[in-house]
């Protein structure tokens, strides 16, 4: 008995000590880059090691961070978008080969070879729509696809591989249509419900939500709300979620037991996509690939409208990491903002440390 509640002790003893760790990195974290509230889980072994929100929700209301807080995905919203088309391609209602042609009305003839694969994995050459429109305007889905359609291709479909909202904003209207049903509620049913992801949604600023932490951005060194976006383009698939910490919690527990998609589809939303001149590219279906000293990183980051966002798995280490924070990235190395990628790193570190990176590597934003 004495024995047994000794290796308890010791086992409590190496959870806390990285747990404590991460408290002293966002604390310095939210002093140094002025960041309004910062959330963090973590998850080693299978075991919540950490699941917690630091600084205000509300700077105005001086509302407290809690782990309840419900923060926006940006980009990390893309990783669910991929799902769902895994779903419907296991379903055998969707191709990943398919054109999209066959999905969407009156595709352009310069689109005719772009296929569902090269939306999710940023190869089909089209541009990026969020530098072309007004974000101000509350476009329906037909109208921005029509948008999306008078956008000149960089390059053909397949050929280079660059990140493209577009495409994964294409991709979510493709989805609805396929699905017959908006993309958003067929993730609702599909993938929240089923998981317990209970406060997991589509953005909406006409609704009431309880807990929605408010997004701030730095103008000139000063604290500002974030800025107006038309309702219309908060429902696209490029991001636009509502999440809190656990909902991702839940969320990367489905993903290491392999819920909702078999094993191949799994493998292939997790295979680095191979341009024709030979080269890896780092990045699968809605998620970034890579090693960080030989240790297998799976990862996307996110940033929209006064949030941005970061999860990083090590599969092999039994190891993820969710950053939350109500504040768009910094601009510079030394202005304030979010950095909720380098964020990740450090506390991923502080858990194994043979993650650090190594001299002359590049540091994640």
């Amino acid at each position: 008995m004495q024995r047994t509640c000794a290796v308890l002790c010791v086992l409590a003893f190496a959870a806390n000590a990285p747990a404590d760790a991460v408290d002293e990195l966002v604390r310095k974290e939210l002093a140094a880059q002025k960041v309004p509230a910062i959330g963090v889980a973590v998850v080693k072994d299978g075991n919540v090691i950490k699941a917690e929100a630091y600084g205000l929700a509300n700077v105005e209301l001086q509302t407290p961070a809690t782990r309840q807080t419900i923060f926006q995905s940006g980009s990390v919203g893309k990783q669910f978008a991929s799902m769902a088309a895994m779903i419907l391609v296991e379903d055998g209602k969707l191709n990943l080969d398919d054109p999209i042609s066959k999905h969407l009305p009156d595709t352009p003839e310069t689109w005719k070879e772009i296929k569902v694969r090269h939306l999710l994995s940023h190869t089909s050459g089209i541009s990026e729509y969020t530098n072309s429109l007004n974000l101000r305007t509350d476009y329906t889905e037909d109208e921005l696809l029509r948008k999306a359609y008078g956008f000149k291709l960089l390059s053909p479909p397949g050929e280079k591989w660059r990140y493209c909202n577009t495409g994964y904003a294409v991709l979510g209207i493709l989805e609805s249509k396929v699905a017959g049903q908006f993309y958003g509620d067929f993730m609702k049913e599909r993938i929240f419900k089923p998981l317990g992801m209970e406060t997991a949604r589509i953005i909406s600023e006409a609704d009431i939500i309880p807990n929605r932490a408010a997004g701030y951005r730095f103008v000139r060194g000063a604290l500002k709300n974030q800025e107006w976006v038309a309702p219309g383009l908060n429902t696209t698939a490029d991001g636009s979620l509502y999440l809190t910490l656990d909902d991702m919690i839940k969320w990367d527990a489905a993903l290491t037991a392999g819920k909702l998609i078999s094993k191949a589809g799994y493998e292939q939303m997790w295979t680095s996509v191979k341009t024709p001149d030979g080269k890896d590219q780092g990045y699968g279906f809605g998620w970034s690939l890579g090693m960080d000293n030989g240790h297998r990183r799976i990862s996307h980051g996110g940033a929209w409208q006064g949030f941005s966002s970061a999860i990083s798995r090590y599969p092999d280490d039994r190891l993820t990491v969710i950053v939350f924070m109500n504040c768009a990235p910094a601009r510079s190395a030394i202005s304030p903002g979010g950095r909720p990628g380098k964020l990740a790193e450090q506390i991923a570190v502080s858990f194994v440390p043979e993650l650090a990176p190594k001299s002359g590597d590049k540091e994640k934003d």
